[in-house]
């Protein structure tokens, strides 16, 4: 017999991770996923960080386990290879050719864009190595209004997504997110989307939690409204605890309603 669960995807802010706490990963969600592990399932960190700033929020957390995998910023993804991560190819080369491509596109319409949004908001606008237009806004109120012109502009130009988590957004590449990125590695390994398990908190997570990538979808207690209404709509589990005790009780839930399914 195998797990039911053999893939776990964890957004990293807010879902496993809460800087408030002490520990800032629950130690029963590390035995767990732990457990899981030497059973061989894989753990995947699936966040809108890059890489070296998860790595320092793995280490400040002093985390007994470590992620087979990481997605960083949302679409690039890493093997664990004993101390250090590799980059899998050609997932990430196909995934930077294909952004360099769309913001070549993209590049001539940011500056109207900065001066619809400076003309309304006060915010913060800045490009940086991964889009060419990123956005922190004052609230979540200009956020959503910014979201929402950003969302009607990005349906001029093909493949063109907007990335929101919180008061934070960035333009992507609509092909590369943390779902593509979750069924990308599901694929590789052979893993079937019903043993897929899922756990996210707010919109950048939706890609992953829509269903498609996974058949196995949570939410802690704080995440967002929108992202319990979509848990809802697939009849998955919402905890009434936060952060990674949240995401403990949905393993535990998934694990004890799901029975093992016959070896290959």
């Amino acid at each position: 017999m195998s797990l039911p669960i053999r893939l776990i995807s964890t957004d990293f802010d807010g879902t496993l991770h809460a800087e408030c706490e002490n520990p800032p990963v629950p130690h029963d969600l590390q035995q767990l996923i732990g457990e899981l592990q030497r059973q061989g399932a894989k753990w995947v960190i699936n966040t809108g960080r890059d890489l070296s700033s998860l790595m320092e929020g793995i280490a400040r957390a002093r985390l007994s386990i470590r992620p087979d995998y990481v997605v960083v910023v949302e679409r690039e993804i890493y093997l664990q290879d004993e101390s250090q991560y590799l980059s899998c190819e050609p997932w990430n080369d196909g995934c930077r050719s294909a952004h360099a491509e769309l913001f070549t596109r993209v590049r001539g319409d940011v500056p109207r864009l900065i001066d619809w949004v400076h003309k309304r908001f006060t915010a913060t606008l800045y490009e940086d190595a991964w889009s060419p237009f990123c956005l922190i806004a004052t609230s979540n109120e200009d956020a959503d209004a910014i979201q929402t012109f950003l969302e009607a502009y990005s349906t001029e130009v093909q493949n063109l997504s907007v990335v929101r988590n919180d008061v934070y957004a960035r333009f992507s590449h609509s092909g590369y997110n943390k779902g593509t990125a979750l069924g990308e590695i599901a694929r590789q390994l052979g893993i079937k989307r019903e043993e897929v398990f899922a756990a996210g908190d707010h919109l950048n997570d939706v890609p992953m939690l829509c269903g498609e990538f996974a058949g196995c979808v949570m939410a802690p207690d704080n995440a967002i409204p929108a992202v319990k209404e979509l848990i809802r709509t697939q009849n998955g589990y919402i905890s009434h605890q936060p952060w990674g005790h949240g995401v403990a009780r949905g393993l535990e839930h998934y694990l004890s309603s799901r029975p093992a399914s016959k070896s290959r």
